[in-house]
């Protein structure tokens, strides 16, 4: 479980009582009976519930006319031109302590249309499991239930990535998984995740407990299996001391009637001016699938993305992202609307992103975005979604508040 850092522990029933003026009113004839108090089992449960989240809201601009078949990376759809609510999240949440054999659980729930296209059929549950800690080595941290993906270089929640808008990568890799994970530190520089799940296909399609098998049918003893192995530099490395190497990949049943695998790599790099890091990812999935149409198997799709962020100042930070990103005929037009945009298979991306920190408690942002499509097509654009667009460019302004609680 990622727990924030502006996450604050509320009191729930039994923590406040009514002022007396309030109970003299309600009763004037005779004194209220003394309050039963709370057992101390539901204090101490509640005493160390966490209750956090955020809103995202956004504020988006395309230039010229004919949006109807915008570029397919995840949440792009439908919020040109206009003022935009993404998403509502809610998190309750107790961590384990990570000693002894300790629990907790943590439930998660977004709304809004980031939200249903990172839930999918799950709507409005994002994540719900129960974390237990087992003091065997250096200790093994469990999660059974739903949980968020592993691999990636970007999260669901959007104001802990680097831009506003997503990547193709993270467009192609499935959004959370349902099942058992294990989390391992062998030392301070390395750690293992692996788990055991349901199914390895993209949201929306998969859903709670879903079990595909050849021709949509269940298979008894299939399951897939995710990954991912973390390697730290140690303090000792001078300025790349805190640089991390990721990567993982899952495997198993995809949509339909074959096997699916995703492979990640990602990596963060600390540089001898203080104020700068790079990083770098790659994507691929093999048998990519989409359920609009019915058992449409593509081939393949990868995504390479760079990334570079600068302090400017204590509250100003400028953030980029350049990315090419590739696949089968149609693939990357499938990655995220469903809509098959014939010859699209090749696609530029240039991201600029001034994020300040103006108010406590919220990140504001304001990014540019120039997305080109590298294969001769025209796939942007046009008046009708699902009919071929008319442009070989799409641009985008977009401001982007979210208030952390």
């Amino acid at each position: 479980m990622k727990v924030n850092q502006w996450t604050i522990g509320l009191a729930a029933a039994g923590l406040v009582t009514l002022a007396p003026a309030v109970l003299a009113q309600s009763a004037p004839a005779a004194a209220p009976a003394p309050a039963t108090p709370p057992t101390p089992s539901l204090l101490t449960a509640l005493s160390a519930t966490t209750i956090s989240g955020y809103v995202d809201t956004s504020a988006v601009w395309n230039p010229g006319t004919g949006n109807a078949n915008p570029a397919p990376y995840a949440f792009n759809a439908g919020k040109q031109d206009g003022f935009n609510l993404d998403s509502v999240v809610i998190n309750i949440a107790k961590p384990q302590d990570e000693t002894g054999w300790s629990a907790g659980y943590d439930v998660e729930l977004s709304y809004g249309p980031d939200a249903i296209g990172t839930d999918g059929s799950d709507y409005p549950v994002r994540q719900a499991y129960v974390a237990m800690h087992m003091p065997l080595g250096n200790g093994i941290d469990w999660e059974l239930g739903r949980w968020d993906n592993l691999l990636g270089y970007e999260s669901n929640d959007s104001y802990k990535n680097p831009n506003f808008t997503r990547s193709y990568g993270y467009s192609i890799e499935p959004t959370d998984h349902t099942g058992l994970n294990a989390t391992y530190k062998f030392s301070d520089a390395i750690a293992l995740e692996l788990g055991a799940v349901d199914t390895v296909t993209t949201e929306p399609f998969g859903g709670f407990n879903a079990r595909s098998g050849p021709g949509n049918t269940v298979v008894e003893s299939k399951k897939g299996i995710v990954s991912l192995l973390t390697l730290t530099a140690p303090s000792s490395w001078g300025f790349l001391g805190g640089s991390t190497l990721a990567a993982g990949f899952d495997h198993g049943q995809g949509a339909y009637t074959h096997d699916k695998t995703e492979w990640y790599v990602g990596v963060t790099l600390n540089t001898p001016i203080t104020n700068l890091t790079f990083g770098a990812s790659f994507d691929a999935v093999d048998h990519f699938d989409i359920a609009i149409p019915a058992d449409v198997d593509v081939g393949y799709v990868e995504s390479f993305a760079g990334y570079g962020s600068f302090k400017l100042t204590d509250k100003a930070t400028l953030n980029g992202r350049i990315e090419y990103a590739n696949g089968s005929l149609g693939a990357l037009s499938l990655a995220d609307n469903g809509v098959f945009e014939p010859g699209f298979n090749k696609v530029i991306a240039v991201t600029g992103t001034l994020q300040y920190a103006l108010w406590a408690n919220v990140t504001s942002r304001l990014e540019l975005r120039w997305d080109h499509a590298a294969d001769g097509s025209s796939p942007f654009g046009g008046t009708v979604a699902g009919l071929p667009g008319d442009k070989k460019n799409e641009v985008m302004l977009a401001a982007n508040v979210i208030y952390q609680f």
